[in-house]
């Protein structure tokens, strides 16, 4: 009996910690550039169940489990459509791979391409993070800006700079950071690839996520919520007779 609840209650927090994970995905809908989160739920290990009452214990009544517990949040790096923009500092990509940007001297790279110029010419995202180049922070001239599909940058047809584009072996190894940006987890090493994607300027990748998809997820999170609520009141009504009307006769 107190097994079952502690089974419920498991189930309960997991569906928590799914919407959590819904609602910020929600949150982010029209974010450029973002890319959802997805969890995965694994059981506890099983354990065989012995007849206490006989004395061959090699009689099982069969496997229990203890419930599921949130295994992994993990980043769907799937692309998102094209929108064109029209702007020539709006930068779209198109495949793998990630602008490379410096945050107080860090590396963290971004698929958020809407970019402009600081008053010093420096190409900044729109939160104020210096987007690198081959030499460090890409610096432009006033002019007709261009940018190529490989990255190339020039301003009124005389080269300046390439973005520094980076992808990974794994991705798992990034993890999300603040406005909009992914980090490198210090245990992933040296796992940067060559880029093979391709840039698209005048375009902004939307958001990955699909709004009606995060909504039935959500209400399914929910009415397993309330499934698992439902148990646990179940199970206190059972040990709740059981230790009142049980033990009277």
């Amino acid at each position: 009996m107190i097994r079952g609840l502690y089974a419920s209650a498991m189930g309960m927090i997991v569906q928590s910690q799914k919407m959590d994970v819904i609602a910020d995905n929600i949150a982010n809908v029209n974010t450029t550039g973002h890319k959802r989160d997805a969890t995965a739920a694994r059981s506890f290990s099983d354990e065989l169940m012995r007849r206490l009452d006989d004395l061959d214990y090699e009689v099982l009544v069969g496997p229990s489990s203890h419930g599921v517990y949130m295994d992994e949040v993990h980043t769907d790096f799937s692309g998102g459509g094209l929108h064109k923009t029209g702007a020539p500092l709006d930068l779209a990509i198109s495949g793998g791979g990630f602008f490379t940007v410096s945050v107080n001297g860090t590396e963290m790279y971004t698929r958020d391409g809407s970019f402009t110029l600081s008053a010093d010419g420096t190409l900044i995202t729109k939160d104020g993070a210096a987007v690198l180049g081959t030499g460090g922070p890409i610096q432009l001239p006033l002019g007709v800006i261009s940018v190529y599909p490989d990255g190339r940058v020039y301003v009124n047809g005389v080269y300046a700079d390439t973005l520094q584009m980076t992808d990974f072996t794994d991705r798992r190894a990034l993890r999300k950071a603040q406005d909009n940006l992914y980090a490198l987890a210090p245990s992933a090493g040296d796992s940067a690839v060559p880029f093979q994607g391709e840039i698209h300027p005048g375009f902004l990748e939307a958001s990955n996520v699909s709004a009606v998809k995060e909504m039935v997820d959500m209400i399914q999170a929910s009415r397993a919520y309330e499934a698992n609520q439902r148990m646990i009141v179940a199970h206190d009504a059972a040990m709740g007779r059981i230790a009142n009307d049980i033990g009277k006769k």
